[in-house]
């Protein structure tokens, strides 16, 4: 059974299992949140609870991986993530994937999510990224102008377990670290950073008052600040300024032609296409793309309702981005103003089933509308976000409705390259971005029981230094897997891409 987007529901999950130590508490539930008359757990009693979780789990246990004997197979599961993408555009996804073990993890937040699941873990389930991994923290402008670093990817956000997604990220870290040339003890010292950084954050925030802790961020003044390493300082300055480059008017000429006026009028202006990676649309499905802008609109705040209101659809292209969204379809649209330089680009991308719903939720789909889940889940974890995210439904000729969620696409967005930062940055960086998924879980739930269980010390990074360090050798394995698959013709790849592996950093 799949969900309109072509999205498979994948296999019943059974209920809490006493094997796994995988609970949902009742006492960690949001329904609490829900009245202004009724008042919610004592912060010192769900320190408490925290804290007595740790005879349940043992913070020693979130260490162990070994994959199960009845493991699924990670290719099958790639393959059946395949299912309702754009067919044509697979292979450029596979060609992403195995460009190293790195771009193998970046596009199977499905297969870790499936291991991770069955997984120790305590139960407490704030709002999980879902897709953590050390390249989707980056750069972008706050509704003030400001230039902010927080998590920047949100597809697969949903409610679940915060270990979910320290588990992606420490993870990524070590596979970054190997494929940048760090030793494992330099791997090492980066995730007891980050996991650090992150047991620090979840108890300074916890003894905050609630609405403070929805005010904390980290600017780039900030962050310049914090980074403890020059090289990393120095690299900050540079991602800063290519970042406040990337605004929809600097877009034009790069992504943007002048069509020939007819009789000495104006010419018409275009988005330049760059098969397969830009390419145009149908009539009938630009028009349908046209009108779900306008539905659009009906999910922004009024002002800026009323801002984007003002301009005019000019063009639109379908355009690849990403790794793990290849195949996944994604629009871009030009917008025109009052003038030609007043110009905004959006960006529509296909939003489909967490991949964490099935482990959360069993079949049920939950989220009537996938596109709102992503915007109203990034809202909850970033402090800041994009005034422009709203959703809406395509419905596209032969295919029926699709859901949607828009955004800016050229918002000041940026990332600091991994392959430009050597060790010592790495660790100060794992810290910035364990600070930073600290954050955005004690905004939506959990904290003062995170908090309890993590406790003071640097058991809780010793378990997740082992785990990350076991699931690199597992990520590398799987990764040698796929290749093994695309060279056996099992998995179709672009032409060339077993010649081109590598380094997945920048693809």
């Amino acid at each position: 059974m799949t969900d309109r987007n072509g999205a498979a529901d994948g296999p019943a999950v059974p209920g809490p299992s006493p094997s796994t130590g995988h609970t949902v508490l009742a006492t960690a539930d949001s329904d609490s949140f829900a009245s202004l008359r009724r008042r919610p757990t004592a912060r010192e009693e769900r320190y408490a609870m925290g804290k007595a979780l740790r005879r349940e789990v043992p913070r020693r246990s979130l260490g162990d991986w070994q994959p199960p004997p009845d493991r699924a197979d990670p290719v099958a599961l790639i393959e059946e993530s395949h299912r309702g993408r754009v067919p044509e555009l697979v292979p450029i996804r596979v060609a992403r994937m195995i460009s190293s073990p790195y771009g193998f993890l970046r596009g199977t937040a499905v297969v870790m999510a499936a291991d991770v699941a069955g997984l120790p873990a305590t139960g407490i389930m704030p709002v999980a990224c879902g897709d953590s991994h050390l390249g989707n923290f980056g750069f972008y402008a706050s509704p003030e102008g400001e230039l902010v670093i927080d998590l920047n990817d949100f597809d697969e956000a949903h409610p679940g377990s915060w270990e979910w997604d320290l588990r992606r990220l420490v993870a990524s870290i070590w596979v970054a670290g190997r494929e940048n040339g760090r030793t494992e003890d330099e791997c090492h010292d980066a995730v007891l950073a980050c996991v650090g950084a992150y047991r620090d954050e979840v108890r300074l925030l916890a003894d905050m008052p609630l609405l403070a802790r929805s005010y904390n961020r980290l600017d780039v003044g900030r962050l310049h600040e914090t980074a403890t390493e020059k090289s990393l300082r120095d690299e900050i300055e540079r991602s800063v300024r290519r970042a406040r480059q990337k605004t929809s008017d600097r877009a034009l000429p790069r992504f943007t032609t002048v069509d020939k006026g007819d009789k000495g009028q104006p010419g018409q202006r275009r988005i330049v296409q760059e098969p397969p990676l830009i390419t145009r649309l149908p009539e009938a499905e630009r028009d349908a793309v046209a009108e779900a802008l306008d539905a659009y609109l009906l999910t922004l705040a009024p002002h800026w309702r009323r801002a984007i209101g003002g301009y005019t659809l000019v063009d639109v292209a379908h355009k690849v981005v990403g790794v793990g969204s290849v195949g996944l379809r994604a629009y871009v649209a030009l917008l025109e103003g009052s003038a030609p330089d007043d110009v905004v680009f959006l960006q529509l991308k296909q939003a489909r089933r967490s991949v964490l719903a099935p482990f959360v939720h069993g079949g049920d789909a939950w989220h009537q509308h996938q596109g709102q889940r992503v915007v109203e889940y990034q809202q909850a974890l970033q402090t800041v976000s994009d005034p422009l995210l709203g959703w809406t439904t395509v419905d596209l000729p032969g295919e029926g409705p699709l859901d949607f969620y828009v955004r800016q696409f050229r918002n000041s967005k940026g990332t600091i390259p991994l392959d430009a930062i050597d060790a010592a940055a790495l660790t100060d960086y794992a810290g910035i971005v364990g600070h930073l998924l600290a954050k955005g879980h004690v905004r939506t739930s959990g904290a003062s029981m995170i908090a309890g269980y993590a406790g003071k010390g640097d058991k809780l990074g010793e378990a997740f230094g082992r785990f990350a360090r076991s699931y690199a050798d597992q990520t590398e394995a799987d990764h040698a897997l796929l290749v093994a698959a695309v060279r056996s013709g099992r998995v179709p790849a672009s032409e060339g891409a077993l010649d081109r592996m590598g380094s997945a950093f920048r693809p």
